[in-house]
């Protein structure tokens, strides 16, 4: 994949018509780090789903409302930390932020401070991409929807968040793998 080109693709495209910011470069290149062993088709739905979850800006973000109103969204089992959406792909539950710091091996890291997920770019990547090929969030995972031929978009949904905005989200994916074949 030759970035120079992605970005060039991307700059004045219907999911950037302004060009892109300084922040969503930085975010896209720690996703595209992480996803270095994926195919063009699951890179671009990782990119997809991480635009759609950050809102457009491509970085690790806090979920709006930080979790007001919702099951999650009151103090956890640690530290009284309330586990709200944060990161590329919304890391919700003390549950998921504790898979995420045993799998990526943060050593406690992640549970004494989920905010890690909002500053530490690579971290957040690796937790999005890692979470997405393996299954963490819902069991549904990328080779699910990605292989043998096999191009889902629209049911990869499933790997986040059930059938929330999956067209919209698809749409996402297919302007991004266009994007990674330019």
């Amino acid at each position: 994949m030759n970035r120079s080109n992605f970005y060039a693709a991307l700059r004045g495209s219907a999911l950037f018509p302004r060009g892109l910011t300084a922040g969503q470069v930085k975010g896209m290149e720690a996703l595209l780090d992480a996803a270095t062993s994926l195919a063009v088709d699951e890179a671009a739905y990782v990119l997809a789903t991480a635009y759609h979850e950050t809102a457009t800006t491509m970085q690790p973000i806090a979920e709006y409302g930080k979790g007001r109103g919702k099951r999650y969204g009151v103090p956890g089992r640690n530290g009284g930390q309330v586990p709200y959406g944060r990161g590329f792909v919304q890391t919700t539950w003390d549950v998921n932020y504790e898979r995420t710091d045993r799998e990526l091996g943060l050593g406690g890291a992640l549970i004494k401070n989920y905010d890690l997920l909002l500053t530490d770019y690579e971290m957040a990547a690796r937790a999005a991409v890692r979470g997405m090929v393996e299954g963490w969030y819902t069991s549904r995972k990328l080779s699910d929807y990605f292989s043998g031929g096999k191009c889902d978009y629209v049911g990869a949904r499933r790997i986040i968040n059930g059938t929330d905005k999956a067209q919209k989200i698809a749409g996402h994916a297919v302007a991004f793998a266009k994007a990674l074949a330019a």
